[in-house]
């Protein structure tokens, strides 16, 4: 475990569930190649804290590289229905992009 890892894991024992923290250390997990450590905390990301939008972009790119075209494609239309809600008009494009590129 990396010392960025290590130090993120450290913060989220002084606080737990906090999104931001949980989403950096996904991010972490990718940056390291673990996939699967990564896929977890985005899929309790996305269970527990829904309205948190960067997850469903970073999640479903995760998703994509894994060859989960259809889960890429529902969390991507998922963040599109939260982003729009949220009234986030930037988000929702985003997600919409990301979701156009892997259904045309």
């Amino acid at each position: 475990m990396n010392q960025r890892l290590q130090k993120l894991m450290e913060m989220e024992k002084q606080k737990p569930g906090d999104a931001f923290l949980n989403f950096a250390i996904a991010q972490e997990f990718v940056n390291n190649g673990d996939d699967e450590q990564a896929k977890n905390r985005f899929e309790t990301l996305l269970k527990e804290q829904p309205a948190y939008l960067a997850t469903y972009y970073q999640a479903g790119k995760l998703y994509e590289r894994l060859d989960d075209t259809k889960r890429a494609i529902d969390t991507y239309q998922c963040g599109i229905i939260v982003a729009k809600n949220n009234n986030d008009l930037k988000t929702a494009g985003e997600l919409n992009e990301a979701l156009n590129l892997i259904v045309d």
